[in-house]
């Protein structure tokens, strides 16, 4: 699936970075280079398992060989939003993810059903 980045009118130069089927292929440099992310959505209420979504300063992980940054559990059937504090989570590389049914760095198996995954980022 593909990203689309919508873009915030705010002093932020703050953008919303979507992807409606988040799966075990890394989403890589979402946003060309270094970027701080203050939110994070993940809708999982498709899937009756547990889904990780793993977010990496990267800007083209390996899944399953890359360590990740950040690892996000979202249970089961299940929607949660990760909000951070103001100053947010600096990615100084890029920003990449992917969602998979393990945690950390192993697992390369994404989840069954579509997982939607949304970024507030600048």
């Amino acid at each position: 699936m593909s990203i689309v980045s919508t873009p915030l009118n705010t002093n932020l130069s703050a953008s919303i970075v979507s992807d409606l089927d988040s799966n075990a292929t890394s989403e890589d440099n979402v946003r060309n280079g270094a970027t701080t992310v203050y939110m994070v959505d993940v809708d999982n209420s498709a899937n009756a398992a547990v889904t990780y979504v793993k977010l990496y300063d990267s800007t083209g992980p390996t899944v399953g060989t890359t360590s990740p940054d950040m690892i996000l559990k979202v249970t089961a059937s299940a929607r949660k939003v990760f909000v951070f504090d103001m100053a947010g989570i600096a990615f100084t590389t890029g920003l990449s993810f992917a969602s998979l049914t393990a945690g950390g760095t192993a697992g390369t198996t994404g989840p069954t059903s579509d997982v939607i995954v949304k970024v507030l980022c600048s």
